[in-house]
Formats: C-alpha cells, structure tokens, sequence
C-alpha cells in the first residue's frame, strides 16, 4: 500500500529530528496524536498540530502522558493509526498504559526524545539512558520493538517503518530518539507518495458474529482487527484473557498469553531486525553503537583504521529485539566489542550476555550532557586489542 499523498510534504527540506519524525508519522499513515508537551519532544507535538488540521488528522493536548497513552490506545480500536511523544519523566508515567497496550495487542507508536536523567534531570540535554526502560518498563513478561535513529533523515523512514512494525505485529512500536538527533537539524528528502509503502490494518472480514480479538493462527502470528462502532461485538482487557478478550483468571491462560506475546516477536527476530555492519569480517574489534553514538564512534573507528587496526563497526537501528544470533556468531571471531553508550552501561550488558566469555565488551560510558569525545573511545579500542 503506497501513502496518502495529502499527508507526503514531498521535496528537500532542511529539517530538525522532531520535526522529520512528525513527517514521517504524518506519511506514515498517523492521523491521531494525543500528547503532553515536554522538552526535548515538544516540537514533533507542535508540527503534528500545525499539520494535522491540513489533512484530516487530530491532534489532542492531554491532561497528562498516563492519559495521553491511554486516547491512543483507544483511537486505536477506533480504527485510526496513532501515536504519541514524550520524554524521560513522561515515558515513566506512559510505562502502565504501555503494557496495557502491549496486551491488547494495540499497534502504536510511542516517541521518547531521551534526556538526562533520574528525575528532572538534564531537560535540555542528550541521553541514552531509557534503553532500559524501554525493554524492561512495564511489568511482567512480554517482547517490544524498538528503533533508534542516528539522523533527521532516519528520523524520517524510521518513522513510516515505527508505523509498518507496529501494524505488521500488533505491538507498541517505541521510537527511541535522544536530544541530539531530535534537535539536530539537516537535509532530509521526502519521497513522492508512490514511493513510501505503508503496511495498512489487517482487518477482519468474516461473520460479524464470529470475530475473536485475539483468535491468532500460532502463537507467534496475529489476529485480525476491527473498528469500535462498526457493529462488532468487541471486548478487550488487560487481564489475562482469553480469544473473545474475556478475562480468564488461571495459569493455562497466562500460559498462552505471554508465550504469545513473547514469540510472535522473538520467533521473527531475523524479520523485524535491522542492523547496520562495514568490515565485520577479519575485525579484532567491533564497535556496537546506536543513536548519535553511532555517529560520533565513526571517527573513532576511522582513526583506528589509518593506525592499521581492523575495527568493524555494527549499529543498533532496532535494539529490541536484540540481535542475540549475531552477536553471539560475531563473538567467536574478534576479541573485543566497545560499546559506547550515553548511560552508565546499559545496552552493552546485553552484549557481553551474548557474547557468552568468547570476547571482552568494554563499555565507553558517558553520564550524558553531551556527546562522547572520540578519543575516549579510540582509546578503549586500542586498550582492547591488547
């Protein structure tokens, strides 16, 4: 399915991560947005509004993020695609409603612009430092996707992909941006319409009163949706449930509700992955980054490189689910990964669990503020190799 060309602003801009982020929504099929407005993501909230109106599309100033996540997970039901922003306190209090979302089944996109953090923390300030959160935030077990773009142009496409994933599995796609991409600004090209495949709703399309919410072929497949108002008889719950959403109170149903959740996302890893890898092959080092990391560790590795080191580079655009196969393969062959992260070492936990004790990780870590200085991580490089 090709976009709606009323909602493509087609041409070259010069834009900022917030705002190409809005775009791509809007191209992707977004026509509802209900958020509250908190620095560094308070822009993609401000396009969307001044846009929507042009296209048919709401925008809603919510009272809170708790109620912001919840308008969008019933937009949802109510057939539009819907998203929403925010912001380290923000993504916190969004953390219930999330896993509401998660086992309803909701496709949705929810942005988080990081900051510095705990608390207040740096509100104008980059971070990476909710990577966590992000897979962990809400309780009990359950599988997410997550993106991570290094550029307004990523901003973008990742976006329009952010919708697809989260229409394609019936999940919460979280859109993990930090300050610095969010409010970079340079060229980002908009497609023509025709150009931008959009993976619409899979609705269902048998007897009225045959229709189950949660009656999936496999435990790692989806079901089919319907819209809210359209004479189906719909119930949906947080509860553990059974195929008709109606709260089912034992451990067999438990059971099939959480492998479900769990599989249709681990068992399709290789489907929903997206990493980036240069000279992997013959490396003693990989560099594993993502977000502005990934861009501010290429001039690491290049200086690497000119001093005859072989350094491979693999960047993280979906950090969850985490490539586990990849890493572990890569793990028998070089002698160390160097993982910058703007936290205190979040994401290369995952790594060295995977690396199994075949190669040293070593994390770069920075507190967050600003971005790392490349000399800190050239030097973990070299330390590395010895």
């Amino acid at each position: 399915m090709k976009a709606d060309p009323m909602g493509v602003a087609t041409g070259s801009h010069y834009l900022d991560g917030d705002h190409a982020c809005a775009e791509g929504a809007i191209a992707g099929g977004c026509r509802f947005m209900a958020g509250y407005p908190i620095t560094p993501s308070t822009e993609v909230a401000e396009r969307i509004a001044e846009r929507f109106p042009k296209i048919g599309g709401m925008f809603i100033q919510m009272e809170d993020e708790l109620a912001s996540m919840a308008a969008v997970s019933g937009a949802v039901w109510a057939g539009a695609k819907s998203m929403t922003v925010t912001s380290g306190p923000g993504f916190s209090l969004m953390m219930e409603n999330i896993g509401l979302a998660v086992m309803m089944e909701v496709p949705c996109v929810v942005v988080n612009v990081q900051r510095g953090g705990p608390s207040t923390g740096l509100p104008t300030l980059t971070a990476q430092a909710d990577m966590m959160q992000a897979r962990w935030g809400s309780h009990g077990d359950y599988e997410i996707i997550a993106l991570s773009p290094n550029s307004p142009q990523e901003c973008f496409d990742l976006t329009i992909t952010a919708f697809n994933l989260s229409e394609k599995w019936r999940v919460p796609v979280l859109f993990m941006m930090d300050e610095c991409v969010g409010h970079m600004t340079e060229k980002v090209i908009i497609p023509n319409a025709d150009e931008i495949e959009v993976t619409p709703r899979k609705y269902y399309k048998g007897k009225k009163e045959s229709y189950r919410p949660y009656r999936f072929n496999g435990s790692n497949s989806v079901a089919p949706m319907v819209k809210a108002g359209d004479g189906y008889f719909i119930h949906i719950t947080g509860l553990t449930h059974d195929e008709r959403g109606y709260p089912v109170i034992n451990a067999e149903a438990q059971e099939k509700n959480v492998k479900h959740l769990v599989n249709k996302i681990l068992k399709n890893e290789e489907k929903i992955r997206i990493i980036e890898e240069d000279q992997v092959d013959g490396a003693d080092v990989v560099v594993i980054s993502y977000g502005i990391s990934s861009r501010v560790a290429m001039n690491a590795v290049e200086a690497a490189r000119k001093k005859g080191l072989k350094v491979g580079t693999l960047r993280l655009v979906t950090v969850w689910p985490f490539p586990e196969s990849r890493i572990r393969e890569l793990a028998k062959s070089v002698k160390a990964f160097v993982v910058p992260e703007i936290n205190m070492g979040q994401i290369s936990l995952e790594v060295e669990r995977c690396a199994q004790g075949n190669a040293k990780t070593i994390l770069v870590p920075h507190a967050g503020g600003w971005v790392h200085d490349p000399t800190d991580i050239l030097n973990a490089i070299e330390e590395s190799i010895v």
